[in-house]
């Protein structure tokens, strides 16, 4: 009879190699399923607070709140499945915890605002964060502008729109998509082992980048396109009748620099008088240093066109439609995307006084290079003249208050937290008069040694287990001898040779 095949030789082998399988498989679902650690924030302060202490909690729609909020839950489930088999892009304890609500509220269905706050006070606990110190953060508005243009160059439309270009490098981390990152080391190669700083704005602006069929369209105003660059995206109603979806692609690398604080700065306008609006003012009156302060601001960003309908509202960094009014762009390092947090505010929205109330709950769904900060937001108003007058003069502070999943709830955590193990027992000491002294001792006469009846008596005695010790026995102490050495000859003294 032939040998069996050599797979079925040792059956032994396989059932080992099965159950390691099994093993590492239980594994690494325990480790998956390990609960988050709490939240932290380096540098800041957590106060967790009752739903009863945010003014405003119960007058909000919440009905409108969650319908962002599922938006927001789409990617991060998908995600979620997506790599179900491999290591997570974000480990971020928020993240882990966000997702597993998200989970829940994909399937929730509330029928109306009161369902909807029930939801979020069941899986949620407010949290106000912010700096050390600091109890408000900073809030700004941004806005989608619509600028007329041409997908043609004409004596018209002379200002171009521009895509990325394909020596534009990035060194920083990618997001999930594969988008370029808004921060980061970012520069241009010039040779198959150097890379240097990328354009600034004034070279792009000088035509450095012309010739190449970067240009996505043609405007007219050389301030539209800066403004658009802020914002991020624009609608351009082109000359055909049609309308050209435009949002932010790439930048190139420098940092961003606020050409509104230059001019509180230089005195030209005064803070208490800021907004876009004054400072697209300022520079329509002043043409040629208008075009100067624009370059003081290094950055420059490309924009792609995204083919969105007209009423769709643009997409953020992450990857959802933004809600007016509901979407904030925040700091993506600290902040994962789908947190919500309730702002309370006394905006400039009706006038251009700060005397509207602002109390609403928002969605993490965006970024920017100038967001920055653990309270820092910037609320998305909408498109169009309108919302741009509104986004342009908001500056305010706010009070951040972070919807925490409960499985990472700082209060809980604290609770839970184990307690340090107990202090060991006290050493005891013999008391001090049974202490032998060792001076007298070695001043005292030898004793007599007892007979050894007394000593087998004296050592089975409950009380010789604090007895002092026998003295002990000098030693004979060693005298040194000294040997005499005699001393070298004095060194004879030579003649001294005077000059003359």
């Amino acid at each position: 009879m032939k040998d069996a095949p050599r797979r079925l030789r040792n059956p032994c082998m396989l059932a080992t190699l099965a159950v390691a399988l099994i093993w590492l498989g239980t594994a690494a679902r325990a480790m998956s399923a390990a609960p988050p650690e709490p939240l932290a924030f380096p540098e800041s302060q957590l106060e967790p607070l009752d739903w009863a202490a945010i003014e405003g909690w119960l007058d909000d729609d919440h009905a409108s709140a969650f319908a962002t909020f599922q938006a927001s839950c789409k990617p991060l489930v998908a995600s979620r499945r997506w790599r179900r088999s491999k290591k997570p892009a974000d480990t971020r304890p928020m993240r882990q915890a966000l997702t597993d609500v998200c989970v829940e509220g994909m399937k929730a269905l509330p029928a109306d605002g009161a369902a909807a706050r029930e939801f979020f006070e069941a899986h949620f606990r407010p949290v106000q964060v912010g700096q050390l110190g600091e109890e408000t953060g900073l809030l700004t508005g941004y806005y989608e502008p619509i600028v007329e243009g041409s997908r043609f160059p004409s004596h018209e439309y002379v200002v171009p729109v521009y895509a990325p270009p394909s020596d534009l490098i990035a060194f920083g981390r990618r997001a999930e998509g594969g988008a370029f990152p808004n921060r980061g080391r970012v520069g241009r190669r010039v040779g198959p082992d150097e890379i240097v700083p990328y354009h600034d704005r004034g070279e792009i602006e000088e035509g450095v980048l012309a010739g190449q069929g970067l240009e996505i369209c043609w405007i007219k105003d050389p301030i539209d396109a800066f403004v658009l660059q802020i914002q991020g995206s624009a609608r351009i109603k082109l000359d055909t009748g049609k309308t050209m979806r435009l949002n932010y692609a790439a930048h190139n690398g420098h940092p961003y620099t606020s050409v509104g604080r230059i001019l509180i700065q230089r005195g030209l306008v005064p803070k208490a008088e800021m907004s876009m609006d004054r400072i697209r003012e300022w520079m329509q009156t002043n043409t040629d240093e208008g075009k100067d302060l624009r370059r003081e601001n290094r950055s420059y960003v490309f924009m792609r066109e995204t083919g969105l309908a007209d009423d769709v509202e643009p997409t953020g960094a992450q990857g959802v439609s933004l809600t007016p009014g509901r979407s904030i762009a925040v700091d993506r390092k600290l902040h994962v995307y789908g947190t919500p947090f309730f702002i309370s505010a006394d905006l400039p929205i009706g006038s251009e006084q700060p005397a509207t109330p602002f109390r609403q709950l928002m969605v993490a769904q965006d970024t920017g290079s100038a967001i920055v900060g653990l309270a820092r937001a910037d609320i998305y108003f909408g498109a169009g003249e309108e919302p741009g007058r509104i986004a342009g003069r908001i500056k305010q502070q706010g009070r951040f208050v972070m919807l925490v999943p409960r499985a990472i709830d700082p209060a809980i955590a604290a609770a839970n937290a184990p307690l340090p193990p107990p202090r060991p027992p006290e050493p005891k000491f013999l008391p001090p008069e049974w202490l032998w002294n060792v001076a007298s001792a070695a001043t005292a006469p030898a004793p007599s040694l007892p007979s050894t009846e007394a000593a087998v008596a004296a050592a089975a005695s409950p009380a010789n287990a604090y007895a002092a010790p026998a003295p002990a026995v000098p030693l004979p102490q060693r005298t040194a001898r000294v040997r005499t050495v005699p001393l070298p000859k004095p060194r004879p003294q030579g003649l001294v040779r005077v000059r003359r």
